[in-house]
């Protein structure tokens, strides 16, 4: 007979789930992710402040430079990401290759980072981990994940954020957008919506009701602070 003990140091170790947040550009995922992530026991992962911390890595630095040359650097030997930025974004032949030649050196260096990110919000005992990655459908990153979710936000709402905070123009959200998966892929591929129609509140909540029924995350108040 197997005693109690024996069982449960031969358990296997408890795997923290994994939430994927996507949505198009300006869509509020990260407003909302953090907000969550002020309520519930959860790590919160940005790959995009993954990515920055990718492009200081010497060896993404030293692939970066075999690949695009020294123009995209600056005096004090970082990527500027402006100038990397109009190598890889666009609907040119020699835009689509830079981008796949980009994301090869790029991705799995970001990838290592969101392991090592998971490894220690289960050592920290958390709930559950909320990965926002805009990219994470076109990345590969979804078998990362146990629940993928979409933020579904009007148009004009997501216009609107870009001019205000990024300063782009129509175009240039366009422009960006096209190097990533359309929305209607990417609401196709999640498990869940949640509508954001510019209410964080209002969006927030959805999610976390919906996270909580899932049984995702422990019961948490809904009043910040409280």
């Amino acid at each position: 007979m197997t005693s109690i003990a024996a069982a449960t140091r031969f358990a296997p170790p408890r795997r923290i789930p994994v939430i994927g947040i996507v949505g198009g550009i300006g869509s509020g995922k990260s407003a909302i992710a953090n907000w969550i992530a002020e309520r519930a026991r959860v790590s919160l992962l940005d790959a995009d402040a993954l990515g920055h911390e990718a492009l200081q890595s010497p060896e993404v630095k030293a692939a970066l430079c075999e690949r695009f040359g020294d123009a995209i650097f600056g005096a004090d030997g970082d990527v500027v990401r402006p100038a990397l930025a109009r190598e890889v974004f666009g609907s040119e032949a020699s835009h689509l290759e830079a981008r796949r030649d980009l994301e090869n050196i790029v991705h799995p260096e970001i990838g290592r980072r969101i392991v090592e990110g998971v490894a220690s919000a289960k050592a920290q005992n958390r709930d559950a981990v909320l990965l926002d990655a805009a990219i994470l459908l076109e990345a590969g990153w979804r078998d990362k994940c146990d629940l993928v979710v979409f933020i579904d936000t009007p148009d004009k709402i997501r216009l609107a954020r870009v001019r205000e905070h990024r300063g782009w123009t129509e175009s240039e959200l366009r422009r960006r957008e096209s190097s990533q998966w359309s929305l209607a892929e990417k609401r196709r591929e999640a498990d869940l919506i949640v509508s954001n129609d510019g209410n964080l509140e209002h969006a927030g909540k959805q999610l976390l009701e919906s996270l909580q029924r899932c049984g995702l995350i422990n019961g948490v108040s809904l009043l910040k602070n409280e």
